[in-house]
């Protein structure tokens, strides 16, 4: 009698699925029917912005209704995404989009282009926790690209140039940084361009948030960097405030465009992910994306302001410079483990993120998010505020003393 074998699952998928500590404390506040204002809100479409009636009409295009599948999306679409690179005035040809069902696949696609298994990514550092497991799922590595602090945030190119291996593949810049709000400089790009020459690289360049720069427009990667091939990832999610219908894109330049456009199509049409009404929509929401952009930026605006009016009031506290997207790092007294100063300030009835979770040092940092509805967002900063403003600094005075 043959022995039953355990069922058994791939490496890949060995994550740490338990509830974390902080979102226990998070989730039974909430079920407690006690308050909280949230500064991690990420979502547009719950931070009170309003949208159009007719945002969903688009959607019962009859055209929808004929199944023509296009690997790299339909014409009409990739000619919206061209204008909208238009009005960063990158001229773009339809030839040089793969749409994608969001830029987590628009990556996916991108690592199975450039990495055979083993091969390495380097990423930004701070950066958002997602990298690790879209490289992981494709059996890649991941190195960190790190970026510094002096003033404002920088690429350190000489600790890019050291992380370097002969398994390096690519370098994934995102324009602006999520969440040091940091938009790559010209002699950073430059110096990037150096680098990804010398050592045969490509850059994968992440825009989604490139419409919310604090003091306006943007550089686009669209325009290319000349001698390398780029390969930019944005959509809709932040560019017309809606994660939810699922619409992004790749944009191919640079030398060896073709046969790497060829080889997108050939993924993306074992994929065919992205749906026929989605992609009849995607250029009506493009073109009306400034009215919810609009709103975004003021809501960022006010909400900035009131950050810096209150930090005011604590001097240990210092909000870090930010170029563009919709966060706000702070730099604290590293007095205690950046998990139990979140969950102190949750006691006190505010949400916030530990610095960590983005990659920092795990004390010392707090994230913010600044699009939550202005007056959750002022309680919130005015609860955090009081609690760093006397707790902390009374840690401080004892230290001393």
């Amino acid at each position: 009698m043959l022995n039953k074998r355990s069922m058994r699952f791939s490496s890949r998928t060995s994550w740490n699925t338990e509830e974390s500590e902080l979102a226990r404390a998070c989730r039974l506040r909430k079920q407690a029917g006690l308050p909280i204002a949230d500064l991690t809100a990420s979502n547009p479409t719950r931070c009170g912005f309003t949208y159009s009636g007719e945002l969903l009409a688009p959607l019962a295009d009859p055209q929808a209704l004929d199944y023509d599948p296009q690997p790299n999306g339909s014409l009409r679409a990739r000619v919206a995404v061209c204008a909208y690179y238009a009005s960063h005035e990158a001229v773009i040809d339809p030839a040089q989009i793969v749409l994608t069902t969001s830029t987590s696949e628009a990556y996916s696609f991108l690592f199975r282009l450039l990495c055979d298994p083993g091969a390495e990514i380097l990423a930004p550092q701070p950066g958002y926790p997602l990298f690790d497991f879209l490289a992981g799922l494709d059996d890649v590595r991941l190195g960190a690209v790190p970026l510094v602090y002096d003033a404002a945030w920088q690429i350190d190119v000489e600790g890019l140039r050291r992380a370097i291996t002969a398994e390096t593949r690519a370098i994934v810049v995102v324009h602006p940084n999520n969440p040091t709000g940091h938009f790559t400089k010209a002699w950073e790009i430059a110096e990037l361009a150096r680098l990804c020459r010398a050592f045969d690289l490509s850059l994968i360049v992440d825009e989604v948030f490139l419409d919310y720069g604090i003091a306006g427009s943007a550089w686009s990667f669209a325009h290319g960097v000349e001698g390398v091939p780029v390969y930019v990832v944005s959509g809709l999610s932040k560019i017309a405030g809606l994660p939810q219908m699922k619409a992004a894109w790749i944009v191919a330049t640079g030398p060896e465009k073709e046969q790497a456009l060829e080889r997108l199509e050939v993924i993306a049409d074992t994929f065919l992910s992205m749906n026929a009404p989605v992609q009849c929509a995607l250029p009506a929401w493009l073109e009306g994306r400034a009215a919810i952009q609009g709103q975004i930026r003021r809501r960022v605006t006010e909400n900035l302001a009131e950050l810096d009016r209150q930090i005011a009031r604590a001097a240990a506290v210092q909000r870090l410079a930010v170029e563009g997207g919709w966060y706000a790092v702070l730099r604290i007294p590293a007095l205690a483990p950046g998990d139990q100063t979140v969950l102190e300030l949750l006691e006190h009835g505010v949400w916030v993120h530990p610095g960590h979770f983005f990659g920092m040092p795990e004390s010392g940092w707090l994230v913010v998010s600044l699009l939550a509805v202005h007056e959750e967002f002022r309680d919130g900063v005015t609860r955090m505020v009081e609690y760093l403003a006397t707790h902390q600094q009374g840690n401080i005075t004892q230290i001393k003393s």
